[in-house]
């Protein structure tokens, strides 16, 4: 995303196979819409957990050794792992502390999840989702999370917002990824929480994310956009205001 003239990167992941080796695990659906070598200069990466969909070694270190400017910002404890694999600049944060880099507002925001890289980590890194500020301007990154309580208090807190990016995907059976994932009807309550209270506020622009990549769970690979679109139009909002991204598009976002 390019933001105030800011370049911020949220969980590069570029690698075809999520899994600690390329030979087994999940395979990508869909490629990357650009290579590591088409970025643009960095500035900002978030990283929003250390799972393997969401942190590629093999990314970091491109990125890393192209990009050393970039400032990464992490949940706690997760700073270790990219720095051993060559990143320079790493800000750590807990739910709700915030950093300032230039004129960027950045804070972590609470997620419900888990974190787990290898045999005995499970849960000693944090995970979260991030709010950022620029010169008025105001973006929401959900990373990974099932639906909680405190998205109205990251909408009231961090907003309003903009632009926000949700993930719809990765949910199926509930009775197992309901603690870790949310569907498409709890995206959408996420999003109505965080403009609540905002009302007298234009509505953000929401991306939909974690879906299409990579086939982790058992819902149907084109089912999460299907059921976002139809939950919106059911509660009665801006059906512009609802980005199904296609492959590669890219979009000005106008408040």
């Amino acid at each position: 995303m390019q933001f105030g003239g800011l370049n911020v990167l949220t969980d590069p992941v570029f690698s075809q196979r999520a899994f600690p080796v390329q030979w087994a695990g999940p395979r990508r659906i869909m490629d990357p819409a650009l290579p590591i070598d088409a970025l643009p200069p960095l500035d900002i990466v978030l990283l929003s957990h250390s799972h393997y969909d969401h942190l590629d070694k093999s990314a970091v270190k491109r990125i890393a050794r192209a990009h050393p400017q970039a400032t990464w910002v992490v949940p706690l404890k997760l700073g270790p792992y990219i720095r051993g694999w060559g990143v320079r600049e790493i800000i750590e944060l807990d739910w709700w502390q915030e950093t300032v880099i230039g004129e960027l507002r950045v804070t972590a925001t609470p997620a419900r999840h888990f974190s787990a890289r290898r045999l005995g980590d499970r849960n000693k890194t944090l995970w979260c989702g991030f709010a950022f500020e620029l010169k008025g301007r105001r973006a929401f990154f959900a990373g990974d999370t099932a639906y909680h309580p405190e998205f109205g208090e990251v909408g009231e807190m961090c907003g309003p917002f903009d632009f926000v990016m949700i993930p719809i995907g990765a949910y199926d059976p509930r009775w197992f990824m309901h603690v870790v994932h949310v569907d498409p009807e709890e995206a959408v309550q996420i999003y109505q929480d965080l403009v609540s209270s905002h009302r007298d506020q234009p509505l953000p622009l929401m991306l939909a994310i974690h879906w299409g990549t990579f086939r982790l769970t058992d819902e149907g690979m084109d089912e999460p956009p299907r059921r976002t679109a139809s939950r919106w139009r059911d509660v009665g909002l801006d059906e512009k205001r609802l980005w199904i991204a296609r492959f590669g598009e890219t979009r000005r976002v106008v408040p």
